[in-house]
């Protein structure tokens, strides 16, 4: 988001103001640095982290879904605008801007040679990545890779960089940038791009945020933070409640994701995802079911996991597969529970054996016959089970035994500045 600068004094404590600040230092922050001095401004940025820990979230990003009309390098036969748009609509219920979600999904098409100019290269689709070898192009080296090329860019271009420097603050006059403040250090600057992430590492505001449940549990207690430990919305929250900011979003909503339960608190990154949800059931505490496994190809729903099991008691959910979904997804990082009997697994796990198999035996005598075929929706689901498995039903009836305890976990929280086409932050719906 950027604000527009109220003070246009060439001098700053004895020195040439900045013509852009940038405050951030993830994939946004670095994008809107590289381009401002390609356009010639002389550009700041500002990282909350240390040099080691740069980056933000996109540090563990590993791909970027790209609209395109035939094959390209390193993406097969095609994914057009509309059915971009139609997949978008789907995940978000709808709840989205058509003219920004347009307007990404286009820009999609054309940002990679942008991208290859400043270092960034691309592969093919992952062995093992479900179902995105026609939509994402994958990043050789991941997101670390991504991050260090355009900081490398950065410093050939002549971007000025300070890490360890979060902003507390920033000053306005009438919705107008005028300068920022790390601790006791006031930067002024012509105008700001803000770049600093949500607040999902602030786990006392997603405390407050998604309170207690019927149970009296404070299901934020048991989040995981996928990323980096630094996003803790100050300036979102400086923005919201100091400056009056136009909000936009819902402080209870995120994307999250369900990822193994021995994660670290911070920075797991994408190697601690359980993606093998589709290929077997899913159960809570109590042993029971309680959502559909394939509802649809795995890309389009994984986000939606970490919240389905942040709604169960405990905030925990059981992955469980046989013997026959190995080798059809990418293994996590830690090895799963393995056990040639359902019983065993059951005890292994902590749950109730007796329910555990009843769950099973249930599921099993609901699928019915079909051919199954993982890459497209499948006629394999079953019949008079609630909740339905529509797709990808199959017995689990062929040991050995897995199970992958979750639990949700958090990629970004989805409050944040109200924008338009021109990234302006809009005070009382003016844009600054």
């Amino acid at each position: 988001a950027g604000l527009q600068c109220a003070s246009f004094n060439l001098r700053t404590a004895g020195k040439r103001m900045i013509d852009v600040l940038v405050i951030g230092g993830g994939n946004a922050a670095l994008c809107a640095a590289l381009m401002a001095r390609e356009a010639g401004a002389s550009v700041l940025l500002l990282e909350a982290a240390p040099q080691a820990w740069r980056g933000g979230n996109s540090m563990h990003v590993r791909n970027l879904r790209c609209m395109h009309d035939a094959p390209q390098d390193v993406l097969v036969d095609a994914y057009p605008e509309e059915e971009f748009w139609q997949d978008l609509l789907k995940v978000t219920g709808g709840r989205t801007n058509e003219a920004l979600a347009r307007r990404v999904i286009r820009d999609s098409a054309t940002c990679r040679p942008w991208m290859r100019r400043h270092g960034v290269r691309f592969q093919p689709s992952l062995s093992g990545a479900l179902h995105t070898a026609r939509t994402n192009a994958f990043f050789m080296g991941g997101g670390k890779a991504l991050v260090n090329a355009y900081y490398r860019s950065a410093r050939q271009l002549g971007v000025q960089v300070r890490y360890e420097s979060p902003v507390q603050r920033i000053e306005l006059d009438d919705g107008r940038f005028v300068a920022a403040w790390v601790g006791n250090e006031r930067i002024a600057a012509r105008s700001c791009v803000l770049a600093a992430g949500g607040f999902e590492s602030n786990r006392d505001w997603l405390r407050r945020a998604w309170g207690q449940n019927a149970l009296g549990e404070w299901p934020a207690d048991n989040f995981l933070i996928r990323g980096t430990r630094f996003n803790t919305g100050v300036l979102l929250k400086h923005l919201l409640d100091d400056h009056a900011a136009d909000a936009i979003g819902d402080a209870t909503q995120a994307h999250m994701v369900a990822i193994d339960a021995r994660a670290p608190s911070y920075d797991g990154g994408i190697c601690t995802r359980i993606d093998c949800v589709s290929l077997g059931i899913v159960v809570n505490q109590a042993a029971q079911r309680f959502y559909d496994e394939g509802e649809d190809f795995w890309p389009k729903r994984y986000a939606i996991w970490g919240r389905l099991v942040a709604q169960q008691p405990g905030q925990i959910g059981y992955s469980i597969i046989d013997a026959k979904a190995v080798g059809r997804f990418m293994p996590p990082v830690f090895d799963g529970v393995q056990a040639d009997t359902l019983g065993d697994l059951a005890r292994q796990l902590g749950l109730d054996a007796p329910t555990f198999e009843a769950t099973v035996a249930a599921y099993n005598a609901a699928c019915r016959p079909g051919n199954f075929d993982h890459t497209a929706l499948d006629d394999c689901r079953t019949e008079g089970l609630a909740p339905a498995k529509t797709h990808w039903a199959l017995p689990l009836d062929t040991p050995p035994y897995f199970g992958y305890a979750v639990r949700p976990g958090i990629t970004f929280t989805y409050l944040g500045l109200q924008t338009d086409e021109t990234a302006a932050v809009r005070f009382g719906g003016q844009p600054s």
